[in-house]
């Protein structure tokens, strides 16, 4: 059997990581997407809980960047343009940058706010979670600088994130679909 119809797989753990951050990451994308719709009640519940969803995807994905260190990702089929074999490792690596940047500024925006310390933030309401106290410290003029630019940059990112994710999903399925490799079957538990 060829390489390509036997497909290389990614381990137990790194496709589990996988799915549950795409999961999060969508759960959390249909939050903010439609805050502006839930009761007034609910608003801050559900903020509280997208930054929740954040915190704990900004740790699994430094989980998976550790994981990887030790146990790199299978190899691309052979039959791979070796434009696509180059294209791929960077398009991954921007995938894991915008999945830090995004929680990351988040964070730093959360800080930045100005009635954070009235706030206290704790993940799912149970695990009390700190604030990034040399923003926390800022005077109150720089802070709300901070707020805006970090406000910004975590809607840039997202929107960034978007762009990725199509051509993520966009590349598996021409594979699985067009050029005829299992390629979902590399991710697939």
């Amino acid at each position: 059997m060829t390489q390509d119809m036997n497909p290389l797989r990614y381990t137990r753990v790194a496709i589990a990581l996988h799915w549950l951050v795409a999961i999060l990451i969508a759960a959390n994308l249909m939050l903010v997407w439609f805050v502006d719709y839930w009761p007034e009640a609910l608003v801050r519940p559900v903020i509280d809980t997208h930054k929740s969803i954040g915190i704990t995807v900004l740790g699994l994905v430094l989980l998976r960047l550790l994981w990887r260190i030790g146990h790199a990702p299978p190899p691309l089929p052979a039959t791979y343009p070796l434009l696509e074999k180059r294209v791929a490792p960077v398009a991954h690596a921007a995938l894991y940058v915008i999945m830090l940047a995004l929680p990351l500024s988040g964070w730093l925006h959360d800080s930045a706010w100005k009635d954070a310390a009235a706030h206290p933030m704790a993940l799912f309401g149970v695990v009390p979670w700190p604030r990034i106290g040399f923003v926390m410290a800022m005077e109150p003029a720089a802070k709300e600088q901070m707020h805006t630019l970090f406000g910004l940059l975590h809607a840039w990112f997202g929107y960034a994130l978007y762009v990725l994710f199509v051509l993520h999903v966009g590349a598996a399925l021409k594979h699985q679909y067009r050029d005829k490799h299992p390629e979902l079957q590399r991710m697939l538990p």
